[in-house]
């Protein structure tokens, strides 16, 4: 069984959301994507609010949805570890 990292961007967003940082967060997605190599400024980032999973501390969490504005499709892994929980 993994250790939870606190650190994920998930988490991170879902946080900025919970503390009324909302402003903040596609700043924070697009630090992530450049860390990533990946150029920001090729995607829409969209943010979705959902419950959170059963047996979670959570009430909510948010996700990241990410489009190219190319039209081309997202890297599964990229969108994958956006979303990533642990």
């Amino acid at each position: 069984m993994g250790r939870i990292n606190p650190y994920t961007l998930q988490l991170q967003i879902t946080r900025m959301f919970e503390q009324g940082q909302s402003f903040f967060a596609t700043t924070k997605v697009q630090e992530w994507l450049k860390e990533r190599k990946h150029n920001p400024e090729d995607y829409d980032i969209i943010f979705n609010k959902k419950p959170a999973p059963p047996g979670s501390k959570e009430v909510m969490v948010v996700e990241i949805e990410l489009r190219r504005k190319d039209g081309q499709p997202v890297d599964p892994w990229l969108q994958e570890q956006a979303n990533l929980h642990a």
